[in-house]
């Protein structure tokens, strides 16, 4: 062995890693629908995801149900829930005691969203006593953990063990309801960050472009917490228009005609599945640190694109291609 060969340093072995896996739930709307939901939730829990995020509904309105649903979780489950809150109709303490009974019940991460006004509402206006962004929100969620923490020497050691963990909202074409441009919405995101927000979660979107480019024009603005994008399954062109007339965000017409033009169910589900990897490939090869999928509370769609894009929870790193 020569001289150099003996001081030539090790070579280093990267790290076994996949990107992070999430799933979007929401609260179920009836009593009747509870158990084919938890038949969802466990059919989601093999997949291993990082977390699921629990919807809470426009102003709030499911309030209870979400909280049931998370505290069942919680007990029940080992996944790691994340509570979506929103304060757009709240006064600040109302919105105060609900972020203290989440966190009384183990809730130790949320999704901070300003909400929409109420649909019906024909002469809206914000609470005068409430919160008007979503980094106000985040910033009151760092103040109550602050106080409790300083009033508590347990929950301090707890608040170290368990960090409260706080996400939020990020729009690849701008907030359609709030009327927002991409750039706005990046301004935006930076006052989350600055608020105290660890990570984003981005709004649904059909081509990796868009969220590729609100990376690079978040970065460019300061932006350095991670952005994860949202991603639904397109295998039901029904429900993608009626994604599209909620968000604003228009489906390709090309990805409609591909499922249209399917002779069958089973074919316009593989179809929809091959095209939706073909999006969470191109997000990871651009550096997304994950890919989080609005469910719509089903599990089969969710867990064939998983399988397709190699993120099945096995804990293998994914190959980019």
């Amino acid at each position: 062995m020569s001289a150099a060969t003996a001081t030539a340093p090790r070579a280093l072995t990267a790290p076994v890693d996949r990107p992070t896996v999430s799933f979007e739930l929401f609260p179920p709307r009836n009593p009747d629908a509870a158990p084919k939901l938890w038949a969802t939730i466990q059919a989601l829990e093999s997949a291993r995801p990082d977390f699921v995020s629990v919807t809470y509904g426009a102003s709030g309105r499911t309030r209870q149900t979400t909280r049931q649903l998370v505290r069942r979780l919680l007990r029940e489950t080992s996944l790691n829930p994340i509570a979506h809150l929103t304060c757009v109709d709240s006064s600040r303490e109302e919105t105060t005691t609900i972020v203290e009974e989440f966190l009384d019940e183990g809730v130790r991460s949320f999704l901070a969203l300003r909400g929409d006004p109420p649909a019906d509402a024909v002469d809206w206006h914000p609470h005068p006593q409430g919160l008007h962004t979503a980094a106000d929100l985040v910033e009151l969620l760092r103040e109550i953990e602050g106080r409790r923490c300083a009033v508590s020497p347990a929950q301090a050691v707890r608040a170290t063990v368990r960090p409260l963990s706080v996400a939020v909202a990020a729009f690849p074409r701008g907030n359609h309801a709030t009327g927002g441009t991409r750039a706005q919405d990046v301004a935006s995101l930076l006052a989350k960050q600055q608020a105290g927000a660890d990570f984003a979660i981005t709004q649904v979107f059909f081509e990796a472009d868009a969220y590729l480019g609100l990376v690079a024009e978040a970065r460019e603005a300061g932006v350095t917490i991670p952005i994860i994008p949202g991603i639904i399954p397109t295998t039901d062109p029904d429900r993608l228009l009626r994604v599209q007339d909620l968000t604003g965000v228009p489906v390709p017409r090309a990805l409609l005609d591909v499922l249209g033009g399917a002779d069958d169910e089973t074919e316009r589900h593989r179809r929809g599945i091959r095209a939706c990897v073909d999006l969470v490939n191109g997000v990871l090869d651009g550096g997304a640190p994950g890919v989080h999928v609005y469910t719509f509370n089903q599990h089969r769609a969710a867990l064939d694109l998983l399988e397709g894009a190699h993120l099945g929870g096995s804990g293998e790193a994914r190959q980019p291609l």
